[in-house]
């Protein structure tokens, strides 16, 4: 299939789940907005948690590309604002909260594929760092991720608060420095 016709059936799943959740996803509706039939995408993914599943790691609406900005600090803040990005700006924060949120109650939607993707993507910000001598190689790369993405999901998403001016700034270096006098 050609690169631009899948990101046309891609960019159609990923809107029509936002536009009517998980269970108002279908591949016929995929079909009728990418103009693709849809037995086509039938073979290519079996089913729409298949097809969602790709589109959360392939579609352009939500690539990813690590920041590389010659710090640690640098790069977790630019990572932190993108992410705040993702999670409070449309149309990929309609996409990301309605896809994510679906895979609670449909376990078929594997979501795993998408984090372990992205954050694939995420550890060279931390194999600079150690080079770099910013950080001890005995790090978590993960549960820093996990803690300022947390961070973004809790006040953006969940409590519905305005990520301020200096928030990515603040979230990193609480993690960095620690939050003790």
């Amino acid at each position: 299939m050609a690169p631009r016709k899948q990101q046309e059936i891609f960019d159609a799943t990923l809107r029509l789940v936002a536009e009517k959740g998980y269970a108002g996803l279908t591949v016929e509706g995929v079909a009728e907005r990418s103009g693709v039939n849809k037995t086509t995408i039938y073979r290519w993914w079996p089913s729409k948690a298949a097809l969602l599943g790709a589109a959360l790691v392939e579609a352009d609406l939500l690539a990813f590309e690590a920041p590389d900005t010659g710090s640690l600090r640098g790069d977790l803040v630019a990572l932190v604002e993108g992410l705040r990005r993702l999670l409070t700006e449309p149309p990929a924060r309609d996409v990301a909260v309605a896809a994510l949120a679906a895979a609670v109650d449909h376990p078929e939607l594997d979501v795993r594929r998408f984090f372990a993707d992205r954050f694939a993507r995420e550890r060279q910000i931390f194999e600079r760092a150690v080079r770099r001598g910013e950080l001890a190689a005995s790090a978590d790369p993960m549960l820093i991720v996990d803690l300022l993405a947390g961070a973004v999901w809790v006040r953006g998403v969940f409590r519905g608060q305005p990520l301020a001016a200096g928030f990515a700034d603040r979230a990193v270096a609480a993690i960095l420095g620690g939050v003790s006098p």
